[in-house]
């Protein structure tokens, strides 16, 4: 029972979780299409995934020195991918990044690739992250939490832009959290009650950010609530951006992190 709590305290209830050594600087909480260069290591939970050319697909978060979180419908693939910690400009060669492989992607059993229910899967890094200023895990939020709609939150990655399919340096963005009927006002019953949306507000996530972190900071640290699931195919900045209701699952990450 003891070994069983140890382990659940490593996920999202870490001492130090959702705190970056570098204070991220979000101008205007103003997609990641009409987003900002984030801070150099200012979210040093973000991860991007990669194939072993060195190309992009997803993103993913931190949550424990060995566990990665992203979305289901990223495909994560152990023998073709890798995860990369620590990076900001994928244009650079000079910074000191950790490419991990992963010995499992274990992906929501109930995952649906038809309605994007339960868009969500951990990755087990073969060897622990070390932790720095640039690689801490975010925390995870609790299943009770309960974040009022027009809450501004941030979502990050590297995804495509209005000017570009895919930056090279971290993109971030400040958007309000919707109410689920707000959302279904645009969306319909395609949205249920393991989604979270936000947005439709002059910015959102696109193409490439998918897996990565929505967070939102509460009393000094920042909680991944969401994970960038799905939206409109052009990324139109007036529609919601939907994401995987992290404290939804809550129970799932910790039961598998326990028993992996």
């Amino acid at each position: 029972m003891l070994w069983l709590l140890s382990c659940l305290a490593l996920v999202g209830s870490a001492l130090g979780c959702g705190v970056p050594s570098i204070r991220p600087v979000v101008s205007g909480y103003s997609k990641i299409i009409n987003g900002e260069n984030a801070v150099p290591g200012s979210w040093p939970w973000q991860v991007s995934l990669q194939e072993t050319n060195g190309f992009h697909f997803c993103g993913g978060s931190l949550i424990s020195p060995y566990w990665v979180v992203t979305a289901a419908h990223c495909n994560f693939n152990p023998s073709r991918h890798r995860v990369i910690l620590g990076e900001y400009d994928r244009s650079s060669n000079a910074e000191v990044i950790q490419i991990k492989t992963v010995s499992r992607a274990i992906t929501h059993p109930y995952w649906n690739p038809s309605n994007f229910n339960n868009d969500i899967t951990l990755l087990k890094l073969s060897s622990q992250a070390q932790i720095t200023a640039r690689v801490s895990p975010v925390c995870l939020a609790p299943s009770s939490v309960n974040i009022p709609s027009g809450t501004r939150c941030v979502t990050t990655g590297w995804g495509r832009t209005l000017t570009t399919t895919s930056p090279p340096r971290l993109q971030q963005v400040a958007l309000p959290l919707l109410s689920p009927a707000t959302c279904r006002q645009y969306w319909g019953n395609k949205i249920s009650d393991v989604m979270i949306c936000a947005g439709s507000s002059g910015v959102s996530s696109c193409q490439g950010d998918s897996g990565g972190p929505l967070v939102c900071e509460r009393s000094g640290t920042w909680d991944l609530i969401g994970i960038v699931s799905w939206g409109t195919q052009d990324c139109n900045v007036r529609a919601p951006a939907v994401y995987a209701r992290v404290s939804s699952f809550r129970s799932w990450i910790d039961q598998v992190v326990a028993y992996n």
